[in-house]
């Protein structure tokens, strides 16, 4: 009896993780295409309390994807000290999402750079393959402010 038990919750779990998805939106482009925008919700994986929103072009039967992307990235939980302890901190910054977009080497990357004089997260999502003469970017921004990261920043800087 105690087997069957953990064998049903077990189920339920692996259920419900695969009920969630990234995917929060799908906007059809028109009747005659085969493309749809779609949005993704991203959690960053070292700062939990930050979500971005991606939102892209998904073409079904293209073997590439557009590059062209939006991002935007809020906090919506507690950023803390601890969470800004475990990221790189160079200019450059670190990869925290990557997703194919083709089978001939495209992909989209988020990268996150922490801009520790303004205390602010830098979420820059851009595309590996040049497009017409240039790589497609975007920024989105996560002040610190009110946070207690924010409060462990400006105690480093003194």
């Amino acid at each position: 009896m105690k087997i069957n038990k953990q064998l049903i919750a077990v189920a339920m779990l692996s259920s419900l993780l695969a009920s969630c998805s990234d995917d929060v939106g799908k906007v059809s482009l028109g009747l005659f295409t085969t493309k749809d925008v779609v949005i993704d919700a991203k959690h960053d994986p070292k700062i939990p309390g930050v979500t971005c929103h991606i939102s892209r072009i998904k073409a079904d039967l293209d073997f590439a994807d557009p590059s062209d992307m939006s991002i935007s990235c809020r906090q919506t939980g507690p950023i803390t000290a601890n969470d800004l302890a475990d990221i790189d901190t160079s200019k450059g910054g670190e990869i925290v999402f990557k997703e194919s977009l083709s089978i001939l080497f495209k992909s989209l990357k988020v990268r996150r750079i922490l801009d520790k004089e303004n205390q602010t997260l830098l979420y820059l999502s851009y595309s590996t393959k040049e497009t017409n003469g240039s790589h497609k970017h975007a920024l989105s921004t996560v002040p610190l402010y009110g946070t207690e990261a924010w409060d462990s920043l400006k105690t480093l800087d003194n």
